[in-house]
């Protein structure tokens, strides 16, 4: 299976998460904050990364825009999964490059299906 970087500054939303990820056979690994998730990111390349957009230090859309133009990091899939459910902001999160955007509160077998379909 595949190696999610999940990236979530909730405790409570990190732990669903990764719990739903590691009953389907994923492994994961974590970043509570903008910064560290580039690091991660870069260091051990996962397959995707699940990316909230409210985050401390960097925001979501701030990362994935940094992502995506690193030639070492811009293949990695980036789904965006956050509580800003605006048609613009959607609109803005695929313009930053991110490869899908999931809306909490996500059911599991969304979160899933985004995971298969970019991983």
């Amino acid at each position: 299976m595949a190696r999610i970087l999940v990236v979530e500054d909730s405790p409570t939303v990190l732990y669903k998460t990764t719990h739903i990820l590691s009953q389907d056979g994923h492994q994961t690994l974590t970043a509570s904050d903008g910064e560290s998730a580039i690091e991660v990111a870069r260091d051990q390349r996962p397959d995707a990364i699940l990316l909230d957009v409210v985050l401390p230090k960097l925001n979501g859309f701030q990362v994935c825009r940094k992502l995506k133009s690193t030639e070492e990091t811009q293949a990695i899939p980036i789904i965006l999964i956050t509580s800003k459910t605006s048609e613009e902001d959607r609109d803005w999160g695929i313009e930053q490059g991110a490869d899908a955007y999931l809306t909490k509160p996500y059911a599991a077998v969304d979160l899933l299906q985004v995971i298969r379909d970019h991983t």
